[in-house]
């Protein structure tokens, strides 16, 4: 992809995720993400019904009538993005690939994040660690990972999400806010990592998916082809047999994906290509309050 047309994309995805941020999330996302703790702010007169605990005694004594500390809550996050580059993502056969969808859902919550001056950073993963961007603050900082998102060559097309999980615990030594944007197709168990990691971090999980795996289409004989391992296979998309397999397959790796993130104690939510990841969002945050 050529520089100018990179950067057209990204003005484009800026304007429209930025808003977003701006009009939608703001709220939501400053409630639902505590910080991490309280800090102290200033001191005023004693009011009655103050809690004696938070009299400042030196201030007090200089003085010579009660003062109380007033503490306010830290508000500023560490937000890590752990974007799945693998090959998987780039499938799509309604408006837009996985990988879109995931890079304009990114986008958002980046914005979101430094709205609240919270610093933001990005593990790009496929079977291995592809790119790890260390958390900053800044539009300037949010808009270098939003070309990285763009325009990022996976050096693998596999996924390995235990991995991923296994490398962000041992990066991450302070705790951090963490999304894990994926489409959660990894023949590898990755439960262990995964509750590893919840111990330490607040962790939520968004599945991007495409409708056709949800359901599959008729639309005949169909070729299709793995992402990751390339290999390639006819379909019959009008036989009954294949729709019925292909619905109960969909449901028992829905019900398995379900399992794991229940165990590891982390929020989710799913949303497909044409569906309004806007609302997705509002419900994963709004499940937060």
């Amino acid at each position: 992809m050529e520089t100018s047309e990179i950067l057209k994309k990204v003005r484009k995805i800026e304007i429209k995720t930025r808003g977003l941020s701006q009009n939608i999330f703001a709220g939501q996302y400053h409630s639902a993400f505590k910080g991490r703790g309280m800090a102290f702010s200033e001191v005023r007169e004693y009011q009655f019904g103050d809690d004696v605990r938070d009299i400042d005694w030196n201030v007090t004594a200089r003085f010579r009538k009660p003062f109380v500390k007033v503490f306010e809550e830290e508000r500023e996050l560490t937000v890590m993005l752990m974007i799945d580059v693998s090959g998987s993502l780039s499938f799509g056969t309604r408006h837009c690939t996985k990988s879109d969808m995931a890079v304009e859902i990114a986008a958002t919550i980046a914005f979101s994040a430094i709205q609240n001056n919270d610093k933001i950073g990005v593990i790009f993963f496929s079977d291995s660690i592809e790119k790890f961007i260390p958390p900053k603050k800044g539009r300037k900082h949010i808009l270098y990972i939003i070309r990285e998102m763009l325009d990022f060559k996976p050096q693998s097309s596999r996924t390995d999400i235990g991995e991923a999980m296994a490398f962000f615990t041992r990066a991450m030594k302070r705790r951090a806010t963490v999304f894990v944007l994926s489409d959660f197709l990894d023949k590898k168990d990755f439960l262990r990592q995964m509750q590893i990691a919840s111990r330490k971090h607040d962790i939520m999980a968004i599945q991007v998916y495409d409708g056709w795996m949800k359901k599959l289409p008729d639309v005949g004989l169909m070729r299709i082809a793995d992402a990751e391992t390339g290999h390639e296979m006819y379909l019959d998309t009008s036989s009954r047999k294949v729709q019925r397999m292909h619905a109960q397959y969909w449901a028992e790796s829905e019900a398995k994906l379900k399992d794991v993130f229940s165990r590891s104690k982390i929020d989710w939510v799913s949303v497909a290509t044409n569906d309004d990841y806007v609302r997705a969002m509002m419900r994963l945050f709004g499940s937060r309050i």
